[in-house]
């Protein structure tokens, strides 16, 4: 037996062991058990409904998601199994957690093929990163990344991995949008989708698609039965060329801290509705420095301690900054490293616009 068909068996193996495990511990899991196809591809192929909008959308997908192996470096960088997903003639999409640390990896194909795949390029900042493989093999077309934001309530599919079961799918609609995602490196990951289709470790890096097949997000994590995020698709569209040319993407940088503007921070700084985001710091040397004034003190209300005194945000180029995940998102989507923005604020209780250029995020350490 060749290390290729041993690697095939052991991964069955894994599938069958896992299945079992969670159909006996399945007494709370009503919800994802519904929602949630699993097991081998070629049994999902036959047992799909043929006249379902999901299997047509699995149909015209599933080939292009791939699962990822990596190899454990050392105790630090251990490895895992996680999902990706075809893009082109060369390359794949996945997350960056899911190859951290790593220069190679190995690809299972839907039809049981595996090819080896190097990193070419990966950004922490949003969790994204490229694989180049060596000779696609034939099958995948090649998804695309949806060319605008996903309406809220509208229908979704998880493709992936999870549990390291292979070519699984799980359905869903859009739960929100703009969310903002933890992230290592001290910034938020900005402009995530939120969705109720289920998602478990190992779905990490597939796509969320759209009935029409297209991707609106990378799968980042679950949070939950019924709460589960991803990288917006417009974002990996912004980031994933650029991986391709450089091995890495530049992010759009102002350099402040803000606070929500809701009733309290209104009232205490004499704005007549809440709205848009209170500079409270501005990082030295930053492009913000010398710009935008950040509060200058405080004041004691109900016995909470509120900012005052300082620029409030409230639009980027005509585009309306409601809250600090409106910020990100603008700053992400529509900006660029060196582009001259218009910032909308409210000063000294009266608006007024001033110009900023941004510069690309600092370095940053991480753990």
């Amino acid at each position: 037996m060749s290390s290729e068909q041993t690697r095939v068996s052991r991964r069955r193996v894994l599938g069958l062991t896992v299945g079992a495990a969670t159909a006996l511990c399945a007494g709370g899991s009503a919800a994802a058990s519904s929602h949630t196809v699993i097991g081998d591809s070629s049994a999902q192929s036959d047992d799909l409904d043929a006249g379902s909008p999901y299997s047509a959308a699995y149909e015209e997908t599933i080939d292009d998601v791939v699962l990822v192996n990596v190899f454990g470096a050392d105790e630090s960088l251990p490895g895992g199994l996680g999902s990706g997903f075809v893009i082109d003639d060369d390359h794949v999409v996945t997350n960056h957690h899911v190859v951290r640390g790593a220069s190679e990896v190995e690809l299972q194909f839907r039809d049981e093929q595996w090819r080896a795949a190097s990193v070419v390029g990966t950004d922490i900042h949003s969790d994204l990163a490229v694989l180049d493989v060596d000779e696609m093999p034939d099958g995948p077309d090649g998804l695309s990344f949806a060319d605008s934001e996903p309406e809220i309530g509208s229908e979704v599919l998880a493709l992936g991995n999870p549990l390291g079961l292979d070519a699984s799918i799980s359905q869903g609609i859009i739960s929100g949008i703009d969310r903002s995602l933890p992230s290592p490196t001290g910034f938020s990951i900005p402009a995530a989708i939120q969705t109720d289709a289920p998602v478990n470790p190992g779905n990490s890096g597939g796509p969320l698609v759209d009935l029409e097949g297209d991707v609106v997000g990378v799968v980042f994590a679950g949070a939950g039965q019924t709460i589960g995020f991803a990288i917006s698709g417009l974002l990996a569209d912004r980031v994933v060329p650029a991986l391709i040319e450089e091995g890495a993407y530049d992010h759009a940088y102002m350099g402040v801290n803000v606070l929500p503007v809701g009733p309290l921070v209104a009232d205490a700084n004499e704005i007549s509705e809440p709205g848009g985001v209170l500079v409270t710091d501005v990082v030295p040397d930053a492009p913000a420095d010398g710009v935008l004034e950040p509060a200058d003190s405080g004041t004691t209300i109900d016995g909470d301690v509120v900012p005052v005194g300082g620029d409030v945000i409230v639009a980027i180029d005509d585009q309306e900054i409601p809250n600090q995940d409106g910020l990100s998102s603008t700053l992400a989507l529509e900006t660029t490293p060196d582009e001259t923005v218009a910032i909308e604020v409210i000063r000294d209780g009266e608006r007024q616009t001033v110009e900023l250029t941004l510069e690309p995020r600092p370095d940053v350490d991480v753990p």
